[in-house]
Parts: C-alpha cells; sequence; structure tokens
C-alpha cells in the first residue's frame, strides 16, 4: 500500500474510454466530495461530468436542483437503486444454510441477482463512462457494476470511515481468503476494493484504516481543499446552503443572555437508539451550555428533533454536509465538538473536540460500535 501523487486525481488508474466521468452518491458528504473533485479536476482535464442521486437512503430535497443550476456536472440523474429485502426472488438466496459452502454457493446466485435487480432503475448507461466514481460500492450498486463487468472508482464511505469499521472484512466474517478469491473471480461481491471490477479504493488516509486491500489509494480531502479557488467556494456554498444569508445570521446573531458566550458546535450522528442519542447528547449540551452558546449541528440522517428535546439551543435545521461550513468566508466557532464523526477535513473551528468510542461506551454496549476491534481478536 502506498501513497499515489496526487495528480492521480486527473487521471485515474486506465486510460479514460470517454473523456466523461460519472459519480454515484448516497449522501450529501458524497455529494460534497463529488463536487469538490470535479471542481479541482475540471481546471487539468478534459471531458464533463453527471451524478447520480441514489434516493435509497437518503432525500436530497432540492439539492438537484441547486446541482443544476450550478453547471459543474451536465446531467444530474435519481436513481431508486433498490435493496435485497424489495425482492422476494433475491432474498430466497440470502438466508443461512448452516454450511459454508451451501452459503457460498447460494451467494454467488445472490450476487447475480441483485445487480439484475438493478437493471430497470438504473437511470442512464454507466458503462459509457470513462471514469465511473462509486461512493459506498456496499449497496446494490456495486453488485450491479459486477453484474454488468463494468470497471469503477470505489471511494471512502465518509472520512476515515475505515477507522471505526471495516466494512468489507465484517461483511465477510469467515472463510475470508476465500471470499476475497471468489471476489477477484467475479463470482461474489466484496465492496471497497475487492470486486473483480474494481480499479482502485479511494481513502482520505492510508493509516486511518483498520486493513485496505492492495488497490488503495490515498488522496487526503486537505489537499483537495487548499486547491479550491474562492470561486469553487462560492459554489460549494450555494449548492448546499439554501440560503447562506439566513444560516450566518442564525449562527452569529446572539441573544442577550449568551451575548459574552463563545459558541460551541455539537456535532450529531445518527448512531444508537433514539433515547440513548437523546441521553447522550443531553449530556454534552449540560456540559458545555453554562459556559458556551451551544449549536447543535444535526446529521442529515439524524431524525431526533433537537429544537424540542433541547429548548434554547440554537438548533441548525438545514439539511447540508458540514465540510461547508468551511467554504463560508470569515465564518469560525470556537469549539467543534463531535462524538465519532471524523473531523479532520474542518477548517472552521479554532478547537476541536473528538470525544470518541471511550465515550460512546458509556451509553452503549461497545459490541455494537466496536465490531472491527471485536473481529481482530
Amino acid at each position: 500500500m502506498t501513497r499515489i501523487p496526487f495528480d492521480y486525481i486527473l487521471k485515474g488508474m486506465k486510460r479514460d474510454k470517454t473523456n466523461r466521468r460519472v459519480y454515484i452518491c448516497h449522501t450529501y458528504y458524497h455529494v460534497y466530495i463529488a463536487v469538490v473533485k470535479e471542481l479541482v479536476g475540471r481546471r487539468e482535464r478534459s471531458g464533463s461530468a453527471d451524478i447520480i442521486l441514489s434516493t435509497m437512503s437518503n432525500d436530497f430535497e432540492s439539492l438537484e436542483d441547486r446541482l443544476k443550476k450550478s453547471g459543474v456536472f451536465e446531467n444530474i440523474y435519481t436513481y431508486d437503486e433498490q435493496e435485497d429485502v424489495t425482492s422476494e426472488k433475491v432474498m430466497k438466496y440470502h438466508r443461512d444454510r448452516g454450511n459454508i459452502i451451501l452459503n457460498l454457493m447460494q451467494r454467488i446466485t445472490y450476487t447475480k441477482l441483485l445487480g439484475k435487480l438493478q437493471e430497470d432503475y438504473i437511470p442512464t448507461d454507466i458503462s459509457k463512462y470513462g471514469d465511473v466514481y462509486v461512493f459506498c460500492d456496499s449497496d446494490p450498486i456495486g453488485y450491479y457494476l459486477n453484474y454488468k463487468k463494468i470497471h469503477y472508482h470505489a471511494v471512502e464511505d465518509g472520512l476515515n470511515s475505515g477507522l471505526l469499521d471495516d466494512q468489507a472484512r465484517n461483511a465477510n466474517k469467515g472463510a475470508w481468503p476465500l471470499k476475497k478469491a471468489m471476489a477477484k473471480l467475479g463470482l461474489i461481491f466484496i465492496e471497497s476494493g475487492y470486486s473483480r471490477y474494481c480499479l482502485d479504493y479511494e481513502v482520505n488516509d492510508i493509516k486511518a484504516n483498520h486493513s485496505l486491500p492492495p488497490n488503495v489509494v490515498e488522496i487526503p480531502r486537505e489537499e483537495l481543499d487548499k486547491k479550491l479557488s474562492v470561486e469553487d467556494h462560492r459554489i460549494l456554498v450555494e449548492i448546499f446552503l439554501t440560503d447562506p444569508d439566513r444560516l450566518v445570521g442564525q449562527l452569529l446573531n446572539k441573544s442577550a443572555s449568551d451575548a459574552n458566550k463563545p459558541n460551541v458546535m455539537i456535532l450529531t450522528e445518527p448512531l444508537c437508539e433514539l433515547d440513548v442519542r437523546k441521553r447522550m447528547f443531553a449530556d454534552i449540551v449540560d456540559e458545555y451550555k453554562d459556559d458556551y452558546r451551544v449549536i447543535i449541528k444535526p446529521h442529515p440522517r439524524d431524525l431526533l428533533d433537537y429544537e424540542k428535546e433541547f429548548p434554547g439551543v440554537v438548533v441548525v435545521k438545514d439539511r447540508f454536509p458540514m465540510e461547508v461550513l468551511g467554504d463560508i468566508t470569515g465564518f469560525k466557532v470556537d469549539k467543534l465538538v463531535s462524538v465519532i464523526t471524523q473531523i479532520d477535513n474542518v477548517y472552521f473551528a479554532k478547537e476541536i473536540v473528538y470525544l470518541g468510542l471511550d465515550f460512546l461506551d458509556k451509553y452503549e454496549d461497545p459490541s455494537i460500535h466496536r465490531k472491527t476491534e471485536m473481529l481482530d481478536k
């Protein structure tokens, strides 16, 4: 595993079939990184790019319209990605038969059927693109690309997501060497770099992972950020914030009681059961509320009503990746607090507090969120 030169993002690991690229995204963060990669890369290479927004696990609301207006992508598609549970035919081959050989034999069929299930829902011919970038290829789109024998670049699901979850290994416990070999033959599918058709697996930091495939490439997000122009930052703000002036006003205009307090922003996450999550963030708010003006930035997929639960606390209800706050000229907070969200790419906070898994252990059975550590034992 070696660090790949930064100019890798401009050429990929294969010669383009065409000068067209496509990014397949499942979350706001995915879209943010896709836009950043395209803004940086398009100044130094020819061709155009499209983007596909999967609606399987996320509501992008009006983001599609703002992406169209930005002109970063030539076409914006939505994809009604089909989970295996939507098909009895597929799920028939997703049952434990009590024997590793029988399970692997039926998995060959499962891999093919789940990929085939996507055919009527794919919004464009993905095989026509010279470069295909897929975030979270563990979702059914990965099975589709395997089924259609389409080569692609896999991109890590979230910043340093391999630090807390070795996704490929955790999803393939038992007979790991055999399963890897079968994936390289295209018989079954394994995400995050192990598929026969995955050209490379892109991560922010090689060291921030438990284990990685041999085709890993490192493209630090900080280096991408440094290459963004003032105009690029403006474009990112206009894409991801529906009303940036109102948002900045909400963040910076203090009430009389908070006038002399510094700002602390707490990032939430869709982790734990709702009652556990509520108790955990209540404790964090209590830790800071006397000395700080508390701002809560909910994760786009976190559905807990923080305004109701914490009256008097500033809650940013807009749905956007927190990274875009760093694109707002002059915006800063005094302190940023995160439980497990990786915040190495945060540039708008004077001080960062990362609570980590030891803190989470106090609220939830460690076996739930320490799966990778359990796997290594």
